[in-house]
């Protein structure tokens, strides 16, 4: 779904990739932040989609090339557990308590410099609480990768702005490197409605009828409080549900049964 928060996205990183090619000096980066299942995942994986469509169109037939890598900030983590984040993506073995943090980033940074990777995907990093000697550390190690590697670093991560990202010298670092995009849950206006409408033009139900769920889009609205990634759940549950009882239709009494998340039936609730 091509949301204005993923043209944003897009927007915004295909400039930084363009602006960070041949730079020398402190790379410029990205940060999407807002609520849970506002699209901020969805936005940063479709953004390295794109990019690798690119890349492979442009080089066809050079398998090494890794044009993007995505690894999640790990919860409680540490240096050496976000360096193996790093390390399981690429299909490393995985290393011997005996070799040290800085062995493993090397041997990651090796590799991602000899596949000419150009765009590091960060999801989760809410994880990363600078108010800790563990968050800390972890985001002096992130700043390793982001020196050693020629490529642009895109993080995502839940209310990153309240949970003490940008606090500190390092959190004053970070947004003085960074572009922020917030996502927040969509009001019930045209986007809303063209969204339920491409996202009913991708049902391939059998006895479903086109515009069935866009006259429900204000019914929707309130039952996942404009939160996408909500919709997208009840969405394709209603239909794996439709497929697997025989109905191969999504209709009002079907979407009824079907729970969504308790953030959305919060928010739902105050919307109504």
């Amino acid at each position: 779904m091509a949301t204005s928060t993923i043209r944003e996205v897009a927007k915004q990183g295909r400039l930084l990739t363009l602006l960070n090619r041949r730079e020398i000096g402190a790379r410029r980066g990205m940060i999407i932040s807002g609520p849970w299942t506002t699209g901020k995942s969805t936005a940063i994986k479709q953004l390295g989609r794109t990019h690798e469509l690119m890349v492979r169109g442009r080089h066809p037939g050079q398998r090494e090339r890794i044009p993007v890598i995505y690894v999640t900030t790990p919860p409680k983590g540490s240096p050496r557990k976000l360096a193996m984040e790093f390390a399981r993506f690429l299909g490393l073995p995985s290393a011997k308590r005996s070799t040290n943090t800085t062995d493993i980033a090397d041997a990651v940074c090796q590799i991602l410099i000899e596949a000419r990777c150009e765009l590091v995907l960060v999801d989760e990093i809410h994880n990363l609480n600078l108010a800790t000697v563990a968050g800390e550390d972890m985001s002096d190690h992130l700043k390793y990768f982001t020196e050693h590697l020629p490529a642009t670093f895109i993080y995502a991560g839940i209310n990153v702005e309240r949970e003490g990202l940008f606090t500190g010298v390092r959190g004053k670092q970070i947004a003085g490197r960074c572009v922020l995009i917030n996502t927040r849950p969509f009001p019930y206006q045209a986007e809303w409605k063209s969204l339920i409408a491409t996202v009913e033009d991708e049902l391939r139900l059998h006895r479903h009828k086109y515009g069935v769920i866009v006259e429900l889009a204000r019914y929707l609205h309130r039952r996942t409080g404009g939160m996408i990634g909500s919709l997208s759940h009840l969405i394709r549950a209603a239909a794996i549900t439709a497929i697997l009882d025989g109905r191969e239709a999504i209709t009002r009494e079907l979407l009824d049964e079907l729970p969504v998340d308790h953030a959305a039936e919060s928010e739902g609730g105050d919307a109504a």
